[in-house]
């Protein structure tokens, strides 16, 4: 106990083992459908995310509990995640049940509140983490479990502490609900400028500015039912992308044996690279494909700087981006669209309409629904109904666009600044209740 800090005199540091039992549930096997036809609570440890639990996923019979070695843990059992990415999640049972074997329940003392053990566990996560082992799904024991120091002060300030730390956090957690809803309506905000913009209202300044903040009124969306083919300003036009822009295509996908990981002499693009701001996001698990390979079997979808990307399958549809111009020349995969720009048309031009909200509208509505999946088709993005107007006109448009998403950056960087502050606070509060500082 050495290298814990020091505490109140009438504080001591205890193992979690020394003073609480811990045990584990199982697993029934999946090869008996009936052991899951049950009405018994089973808890996974994906169910765990600091909450009460009032039910469960899944429910199991006796007989699955006596083939598993599992037991049913009563209501109030502090429950803790020991496997893969939800290691250190907690929930507190709001019912009684069993759970699965990637699960640890604590039963806590007399002289320990099971909400001042959940709460200091809760500050112990990062640490936790840390002491994981194994490969794809590191896990921590339930002889590292028991090893954790535990800071023990007398019930009555156990008692004060639980309820110093809730009562703050309950203050914290309404002020980052209306951080979250803040940044919501900043998305919005982006969204109707959109809007605004292909509608002509930008440039005639009949839409919402930003102009010493934004506020609730200019960030809520009208509920227009403007669509593509609605009316236009005085010299804009419908016309169809092919119209205006002759190279539209989707690119292929080569065996996987002539792709390569980290690096290479092609880059080569897939649906997880595009965003939905017009960036390319080539940082994220970078592919490569042959210099060969891209002249010769992709040929037909060979992708420059400038080129505007957009994705034909999903869920999500909608993510647009630019190729930059880090490489000469690019490639894509099959779900991937790429329009070339030209004199007639720029590429920011481009990138903004086709984030636009109604062209995304227009190609759900026209896309191909299995599964809850998406699928445009390639000849729909050559048909998608697009204002043609100048290029000047283009260029003063990106500018006025620009501009307001540039402030409702600045907003949306302060409310992640705010959220960055509020968890630091958390953290703060945490770290004076289990010094003695809090109370």
């Amino acid at each position: 106990m050495s290298t814990v800090n020091k505490l109140p005199p009438n504080w001591s540091w205890v193992k979690l083992g020394d003073v609480c039992e811990t045990t584990s549930g199982g697993t029934p096997s999946r090869k008996n459908p009936k052991y899951y036809d049950g009405k018994i609570p089973w808890i996974k440890s994906g169910e765990l995310n600091y909450n009460t639990i009032q039910d469960s996923e899944e429910k199991v019979t006796k007989e699955a509990l006596e083939n598993s070695n599992a037991k049913i843990f009563p209501k109030g059992t502090l429950l803790i995640a020991l496997y893969g990415a939800t290691v250190g999640r907690l929930a507190i049972l709001g019912i009684n049940a069993t759970t699965n074997q990637a699960i640890a329940a604590i039963f806590t003392p007399s002289n320990l509140l099971n909400k001042f053990l959940y709460w200091f566990l809760f500050s112990y996560r990062e640490k936790l983490l840390k002491q994981r082992i194994g490969g794809a799904q590191p896990n921590i024991s339930q002889a590292t479990l028991r090893n954790i120091p535990i800071p023990l002060p007398p019930i009555p300030e156990q008692k004060k502490i639980v309820e110093k730390i809730e009562e703050l956090f309950s203050g914290l957690d309404s002020g980052v609900a209306s951080l979250k809803k803040a940044k919501e309506l900043v998305r919005l905000y982006r969204q109707s400028v959109l809007t605004a913009a292909f509608s002509g209202k930008l440039t005639t300044n009949k839409t919402p500015t930003v102009n010493g903040g934004i506020n609730n009124e200019q960030l809520i969306i009208k509920n227009e039912k403007e669509k593509n083919n609605s009316s236009l300003p005085t010299g804009w036009k419908w016309v169809k992308t092919s119209d205006i822009i002759e190279h539209i295509d989707n690119g292929y996908t080569p065996k996987a044996n002539l792709m390569s990981s980290g690096n290479g002499e092609i880059p080569f693009i897939k649906v997880y690279n595009l965003t939905f701001d017009g960036r390319l996001d080539f940082t994220k698990t970078p592919t490569f494909i042959s210099n060969e390979t891209h002249k010769k079997n992709l040929k037909r979808s060979i992708t420059i700087p400038n080129d505007v990307l957009i994705n034909i399958v999903g869920p999500p549809l909608g993510k647009v981006s630019i190729v930059p111009d880090s490489h000469k020349e690019w490639n894509i995969n099959q779900a991937i669209v790429r329009f070339r720009p030209n004199k007639n048309i720029t590429s920011k031009f481009l990138s903004y309409y086709l984030q636009n909200p109604n062209t995304m509208k227009w190609l759900e509505s026209t896309s191909r629904a299995t599964a809850g999946q998406y699928n445009i088709r390639v000849s729909t993005c050559r048909e998608i109904p697009i204002p043609q107007i100048s290029v000047n006109e283009q260029h003063q448009i990106v500018s006025e666009i620009e501009k307001r998403f540039s402030e409702a950056d600045n907003l949306e960087k302060a409310i992640d600044d705010s959220l960055e502050k509020s968890e630091a606070l958390r953290q703060s509060i945490l770290s004076r209740a289990f010094s003695g500082k809090l109370v």
